[in-house]
């Protein structure tokens, strides 16, 4: 597919209807709708050149309004880096590698792809994760209010090897408390396929007020305590990623989901 072609969001809109419909049928023509079932989750990150920024963002706009519209999604996010604004991150969730595979062909997606060729200035990074505090599709779309001015956090770390365990037990005793914080939208921690000692965490926040906030709330501490003395990296900054949300392609096309 050549990069000058012209793919409107409404002409994705079109071939993507198409294959939502027919697609389904297929699957279950073929039994795969029994198959593959588990959960996939995918984190990407695109090193964009200065000069291709706004083509490339356009790009990931498309793709997620796409996937959101796809009954195998589970959430679909992009996302800037607030601080590396040529830093893009594609964060999803699919209920089956089928489904994911099945996007994977739709026109946005090939868009993105084509536009890689030319428009990283090193090549992308793909990372599989599985959660290990899994919500509800309704959960993890859950919107933010009108007057929020919401922050995503990724946190990677690189435990001690013999430790991981430990963490993802201070992490689970305090996650409900986490994730019922006023300011908290969502919140998630996941483990990578490939390396069961690195971890990354999901947490979306109303506000940097609700962030700070959380960095201040007394059950965060044992979870701040092992990040001190247990990863291989200090300080465990050096793994934080603030995000920023990519924004809506177009109103017309805005995916409702509190109702999903």
């Amino acid at each position: 597919m050549k990069a000058k072609m012209n793919f409107s969001p409404y002409r994705w809109l079109s071939f993507g209807m198409i294959w939502l419909g027919l697609g389904g049928m297929h699957a279950q023509a073929n039994g795969t709708a029994e198959n593959n079932l588990e959960t996939v989750a995918v984190l990407t990150r695109y090193d964009v050149k200065e000069s291709s920024r706004e083509a490339f963002q356009q790009a990931l706009k498309s793709y997620v309004a796409m996937a959101l519209m796809n009954d195998h999604n589970i959430m679909a996010e992009a996302y800037t880096e607030q601080e590396q604004p040529l830093v893009f991150w594609v964060i999803e969730r699919w209920n089956s590698k089928a489904g994911f595979e099945g996007n994977a062909q739709l026109p946005p997606s090939q868009k993105v792809d084509c536009l890689s060729e030319n428009a990283l200035s090193k090549a992308a990074q793909r990372l599989y994760i599985k959660d290990l505090e899994p919500v509800s599709k309704k959960q993890w779309r859950t919107e933010a209010a009108g007057n929020d001015t919401p922050l995503t956090i990724m946190l990677f770390v690189d435990a001690h090897p013999g430790t991981e365990k430990r963490f993802q037990q201070v992490y689970h005793a305090a996650m409900p408390r986490f994730r019922g914080e006023p300011g908290v939208i969502n919140y998630q921690l996941s483990q990578l396929a490939d390396d069961s000692t690195r971890f990354v965490t999901y947490e979306k926040f109303r506000s940097e007020e609700a962030f700070q906030y959380h960095l201040n709330y007394p059950p965060i501490q044992p979870v701040i305590d092992y990040l001190n003395t247990s990863i291989r990296q200090q300080p465990f900054q050096k793994g934080l990623h603030r995000l920023i949300a990519v924004p809506e392609t177009d109103s017309r096309i805005r995916i409702h989901t509190s109702k999903n």
